[in-house]
């Protein structure tokens, strides 16, 4: 590893007084300022399936519009008003508070029907009940394809052809595909949450949801992808990546990278892919290995503390694209508008385009 990367190695793990870390920008970082979800009307997003429920079953599936609230308060809402528990309530994504959110919830309610009044309150707290429909099945964690954004940026930013042409690059070459600020918390506080509950020794009652282990492990990534954009190999694969062929969850080994290999990631087929850190042998080869565990070894309270707790090694790619992208001017502020994989952070396109004190 070269001397730039241990120096990133060296500075990139935040204590209680030093965040953001110094994760490195696909082009230099931005120099315009901007604003976004300055209210919940300006931060729009919308789960997209690949099937519909049936109409018929013992599951009632509920097409939700919600501000104000997170996805597990409404599922708690949502059992409260048809006397369920909140466990046989399901949902696919877990989306922002401060925002308009569409997506589908299902409640369990084999042989009977909800109250009649299930809904009573519910527009009060910013609810709003789209569809409802039958479907044999709980709908399961992960399975929405993609999120849908529509976007309000305002101030400098939104009038700067400086930021019209990033945005262009992003859309034609991709995005890091970092995970966002809202995984680390404010100032990075889960961070500190997980270093602290792994030095000790994960335990699940802690953590019972898995989030300051997904943390950790988000930290390693963003840590191993920022290296490789700081030498440029994020978007071009390297001898013993992983690649992941775009919009599957298909990957594979490949010890020697050829032409083909390199037009097909430059045209936007397969990415490289990054570590998510856990127990198990990694699936990279020679070099990318050695880089991605000098890494990890790096921050050893973090990569053993995720061996130690049985999470299993898996891996993200390196970069995003944006579907059916879209920039629209409207008198001093524009309109984004973009379609992302699950599990991708639209907060990681806007730090790309422009300067926020949220936007690491």
């Amino acid at each position: 590893m070269s001397d730039h990367d241990n120096r990133v190695i060296e500075t990139a793990l935040p204590s209680t007084e030093y965040w953001p870390p110094n994760w490195h920008y696909a082009a230099d970082r931005p120099v315009a300022t901007g604003e976004y979800r300055q209210r919940a009307e300006d931060f729009q997003v919308e789960e997209q399936f690949d099937f519909a429920p049936e109409g018929q079953g013992e599951h009632w599936w509920l097409w939700l519009e919600k501000r104000g609230l997170t996805t597990p308060d409404l599922a708690r809402l949502l059992a409260r008003a048809v006397d369920i528990p909140v466990r046989d309530v399901g949902y696919s994504g877990l989306k922002d508070r401060n925002a308009v959110t569409r997506q589908w919830f299902s409640l369990a309610l084999p042989g009977r029907e909800p109250p009649a009044d299930w809904d009573a309150g519910l527009a009060e707290r910013g609810v709003t009940c789209l569809e409802a429909v039958r479907h044999p099945r709980k709908l399961k964690r992960g399975v929405h394809r993609a999120n849908r954004f529509h976007l309000r940026i305002s101030g400098e930013a939104a009038v700067s052809s400086a930021t019209r042409e990033r945005w262009d690059r992003l859309v034609s070459g991709g995005v890091p595909n970092y995970f966002g600020p809202q995984r680390f918390g404010p100032e990075g506080r889960n961070l500190h949450r997980a270093r602290q509950l792994l030095a000790r020794g994960w335990r699940k009652r802690q953590d019972p949801q898995g989030l300051l282990l997904s943390t950790a492990r988000s930290y390693l990534f963003n840590t191993v992808l920022s290296a490789r954009v700081a030498d440029g190999t994020w978007c071009v694969p390297q001898p013993g990546d992983v690649l992941n062929l775009e919009g599957t969850a298909s990957r594979f080994a490949s010890a020697t990278i050829d032409d083909a290999l390199l037009a097909r990631a430059e045209a936007g087929d397969l990415h490289p892919t990054g570590p998510l850190w856990g127990c198990g042998r990694l699936e990279s080869d020679a070099a990318t290995a050695e880089r991605e565990t000098a890494i990890a070894t790096g921050f050893a309270e973090l990569s053993d503390g995720l061996v130690q707790a049985g999470v299993r090694h898996d891996r993200r790619p390196l970069r995003l694209r944006l579907k059916d992208a879209d920039w629209d001017l409207q008198g001093d502020s524009v309109w984004l508008s973009f379609t992302l994989p699950r599990g991708a952070f639209a907060t990681s396109v806007l730090r790309e385009l422009f300067r926020h004190s949220t936007l690491m």
